[in-house]
C-alpha cells in the first residue's frame, strides 16, 4: 500500500524550466567549493541522489568519473539527459528513503552525494533512509550532503533538519563526519536561507 503522505518531489513536476534556470545557474565547482578537496581527484564511481537537472553528474563526469544519477521526477529527468548528455552517466529512476532500484545493483561507490536532497524527508523517512544510504558507500568512500534551512518555497514539502541529528543517524549507520560546515550563506543569495554542508567517511576495511 502507497504512503498518503506528500511525495518529496511534489512541487518539481510543474516548475522544470524555472528549476532548470535556478541550479544550471551557479557552476558546479561553485556550488561545491567549500567540499571539493573531498572529492576523489582519481576516476571513481558516484552515486548522485536527487540529480536534479544533472548539473552536479555532468561536473563529476568532466573530472573522470562514472556517475549513477538518480532522479524520480522523469520530467526533469528527461530535461537533464537533455542538457548533459554523456556516456560517463547513467539515469535511473528511484527514490528515498529505500532506493530499492539502486540497492538491488548490489553495487558501492566511491563517493554518495545528495545536494539539496535530505531535507525533503520527514523524521522517519530519514532514519530508515541513513542506513541504506550509508550502505552504498564502499569502505574508504565519502558521503556528502547540504541541508537548507529557511522559508519553505509553496508547494514544496521541506523539513528543518538539525545537523547534529544527521551526524548522529551517520554515525550509527558506520560514518564518521570529517566535515561540518554550518549557517553557510545561499549561492543564490537569498538573506533568509542558509546551508549545512556535512560530509562523512566510512572507515576502510583492514588488510
Amino acid at each position: 500500500m502507497s504512503e498518503s503522505k506528500p511525495s518529496s518531489t511534489d512541487g518539481y513536476s510543474n516548475e522544470i524550466e524555472a528549476l532548470v534556470r535556478q541550479y544550471e545557474s551557479i557552476p558546479f565547482a561553485e556550488t561545491h567549493k567549500d567540499v571539493m578537496h573531498l572529492i576523489p581527484k582519481s576516476p571513481s564511481r558516484v552515486l548522485d541522489i536527487g540529480a536534479g537537472t544533472g548539473r552536479d553528474a555532468a561536473g563529476f563526469a568532466a573530472m573522470g568519473h562514472s556517475v549513477i544519477a538518480v532522479e524520480p521526477t522523469a520530467a526533469l529527468r528527461r530535461r537533464a539527459i537533455d542538457l548533459h548528455p554523456s556516456p560517463w552517466i547513467e539515469w535511473l529512476d528511484d527514490s528515498l528513503p529505500d532506493l530499492p532500484a539502486v540497492s538491488g545493483r548490489g553495487e558501492t561507490f566511491d563517493l554518495v552525494m545528495l545536494t539539496a536532497v535530505w531535507m525533503h524527508l520527514d523524521e522517519p523517512q530519514r532514519r530508515r533512509a541513513m542506513p541504506r544510504v550509508a550502505a552504498l558507500v564502499r569502505p574508504g568512500g565519502r558521503m556528502m550532503m547540504s541541508l537548507r534551512h529557511g522559508p519553505v518555497p509553496a508547494g514544496r514539502r521541506m523539513f528543518d533538519v538539525p545537523p547534529a541529528e544527521t551526524v548522529g543517524l551517520a554515525q550509527a549507520a558506520g560514518m564518521t563526519c570529517v566535515q561540518r560546515l554550518e549557517a553557510m550563506g545561499d549561492p543564490r543569495g537569498r538573506s533568509d536561507v542558509t546551508w549545512d554542508r556535512l560530509a562523512f567517511a566510512k572507515t576502510a576495511e583492514p588488510g
